[in-house]
This record gives C-alpha cells, sequence and structure tokens, in this order.
C-alpha cells in the first residue's frame, strides 16, 4: 500500500479551507492532521467545521508533528518565504499559494530550502489544472491556431479589498493579488518568458483610502512583447462588484482560442426582460474542481517522488513580472526584464 501523507493547513482563511476541504475527504493517500493560525479562533472555527482536534497557532510547532509530511500555505504573501524555508528545513513537503513570495530573492530561498532538503515546492495556480484551461492548452499546442500572435488575460474580482492589501508594501499590489495567475498563463499557454513590458495602473473604485495609500490601484492593464516575439496583455481589475470575471484569449496566425465563463450555470434564460444567466460571484465556485485536481497532483508527486507540474521557477517567473510591472507603474517606463 502507497503511503499515506499527513496534511497541515497552514492559513486558515477562505481559500485555505478549500484546500483543507479536499485534503480532509477528496485527495487520495492524503490526510488532513491539523491546521495552523495565529487566530485561535479561526484554528477552532477551522477544527469544527474540518471534524479534526489538532491546531498549532505557530507553525513552528506543527513542524515538530511527526504526523504532518506535508504543508498547504495560504497566510499572507510576505510570510510566504519564512514559512516555506522553516517547513522546507523540517522535511515537510510545501503546497504554496499564489503569489509565491514577495520578491524574486525570497522566491531563490524558497527554491534553494527545498532542493536542499529534498522535498516538493510545488506553487498554486489551480488553473492549469482546470479541465477547460488545460483543454485550451492542449489546441494551443497541437498547433490549431497556428503561430501564437497575441494572449490576453483578464481577472476581475468582486470584492472590496481587505486592508492589508492597500498597501503595496505588504501586497504587491492587484498585479500580485489578482494577475499573478494571468502572468502564468502568459508562460504557460505561450511557452515563453516575459522580455518587455509596460504598465498603467489608478485608482478608481476605492478613492476614499487615496491618501492614506497613495501608491495603491485597483485597476491596471500591463503590455508587452515575449521572447518568441508573442504579445500580451494583462488586465486587472479589483471591486468591480458585477462578478469574478476571468478570461483568456489566445490569438493565433490561424484561429484563436478562448477559455474561461462567466454564466454561474450552464444555462440561459431570454425573455421579453432580457434576463440571462447569472453572473460567476466568486472564484471560490468558479474552479473549485480545479483546486481539487491541483491538490490531488500534488500528493501523487510527493507519494511517486516526481516534480511538480507547477515548480518553485514558475512561481518565481511570475513574481518576477510583478516585480517589473510595479516598477513600470512607478516609474512611467518600458521595462526589459
Amino acid at each position: 500500500m502507497k503511503e499515506t501523507i499527513g496534511v497541515c493547513l497552514i492559513g486558515a482563511g477562505r481559500a485555505g479551507m478549500i484546500h483543507a476541504n479536499n485534503f480532509r475527504a477528496k485527495v487520495p493517500w492524503a490526510r488532513l492532521v491539523a491546521v495552523s493560525d495565529p487566530s485561535e479562533q479561526a484554528c477552532r472555527n477551522a477544527c469544527r467545521e474540518l471534524e479534526i482536534e489538532r491546531y498549532y497557532l505557530d507553525h513552528r510547532e506543527a513542524l515538530q508533528d511527526s504526523d504532518i509530511g506535508a504543508v498547504v500555505i495560504v497566510a499572507p504573501t510576505q510570510h510566504h518565504r519564512r514559512i516555506a524555508v522553516d517547513c522546507a528545513n523540517a522535511g515537510k513537503h510545501i503546497l504554496c499559494e499564489k503569489p509565491m513570495a514577495m520578491t524574486s530573492v525570497e522566491c531563490d530561498e524558497m527554491i534553494a530550502a527545498a532542493e536542499k532538503n529534498h522535498v516538493n515546492l510545488q506553487i498554486g495556480f489551480m488553473r492549469r489544472f482546470d479541465e477547460s484551461f488545460r483543454k485550451a492548452k492542449e489546441a494551443v499546442d497541437a498547433g490549431e491556431i497556428g503561430d501564437v500572435v497575441h494572449i490576453r488575460s483578464i481577472t476581475r474580482g468582486p470584492s472590496k479589498p481587505q486592508e492589508w492589501m492597500y498597501d503595496i508594501e505588504k501586497s504587491n499590489g492587484p498585479l500580485a493579488e489578482v494577475n499573478s495567475h494571468d502572468i502564468d498563463c502568459i508562460r504557460w499557454f505561450s511557452g515563453s518568458e516575459v522580455q518587455t513590458l509596460y504598465a498603467v495602473a489608478g485608482n478608481y473604485r476605492n478613492r476614499e483610502i487615496a491618501k492614506k495609500y497613495p501608491g495603491f490601484y485597483d485597476n491596471v492593464v500591463m503590455t508587452g512583447k515575449l521572447k518568441n516575439g508573442a504579445q500580451f496583455t494583462v488586465e486587472g481589475a479589483q471591486y468591480v462588484e458585477y462578478g469574478y470575471d476571468a478570461r483568456v484569449e489566445v490569438l493565433g496566425t490561424k484561429g484563436v482560442v478562448t477559455v474561461g465563463r462567466s454564466e454561474a450555470y450552464h444555462i440561459q434564460v431570454i425573455n421579453k426582460n432580457g434576463r440571462c444567466a447569472p453572473f460567476v460571484a466568486s472564484w471560490t465556485s468558479l474552479f473549485k474542481d480545479a483546486y481539487l485536481e491541483e491538490d490531488i497532483r500534488f500528493i501523487r508527486c510527493v507519494v511517486e517522488g516526481t516534480e511538480p507540474e507547477v515548480t518553485g521557477v514558475d512561481g518565481k517567473m511570475a513574481v518576477t513580472v510583478v516585480e517589473a510591472g510595479n516598477r513600470s507603474i512607478r516609474e512611467n517606463a518600458i521595462v526589459m526584464l
């Protein structure tokens, strides 16, 4: 029989609980054994929902638990490097949510720690595990649209940003929090890296915080050129209110591939009032199956001793583009990577 991997969730927020519920009952060869969060109330609430008893207020205490073989890091981005390095040094395999870290240097430290301790480090770009996105990738790779000319990726979130997100020094802005998935999709669909970029941004929906957080932006457009000659555009927005909107368009020399849906259900109702299908309310429902597949693949790699599909290098490259994009916004300049 294959080894069963004990998993600890580090960060008991909304995204963390998606992973936790998967590992609790849906991921073969894995069992959720503990939760770690600095908030004791969050830990107690999570344990009640997950029907487990073990929790730790400090992730370092969890790393002394011999039942834990792997961790899922869903803490705020500014803590990812410290937690991941601690986990790697303790010999725990790591699934780290995006953004991987605050800087590319921090990403390098995480990658080095994982390699040194021979543990897996997988980054949470769950769109790569979504069935529709994978089908679109297969079509592009098969040459069904000819050579890739331009990739356009959009993510717009409905919710008002949390207070810490307004501080660019703590969040790296929407380019990191919202558009990390888009940046990864650009790299994934093109098979190339960003060569040059230019980004413009502004605060349009959260103007009441402009004086306190003058560097914050809730809308951003970034465009540029890839090393293979293709072009790209990334668009991000927070607090759009109308729903969660995530779409990718890949234009080729002989056709186009589009992926992503906005309707909450696979139905359309049209009548004299012009009614149509409700819009997707949240990423938690749109990518529910992708999160599960991501978690399954993570444990499979741990059990089989294989490399994750989404590596630390993938996470680092997205962070590198975020750094360059924020620099372009600050300096109003084209940035070459």
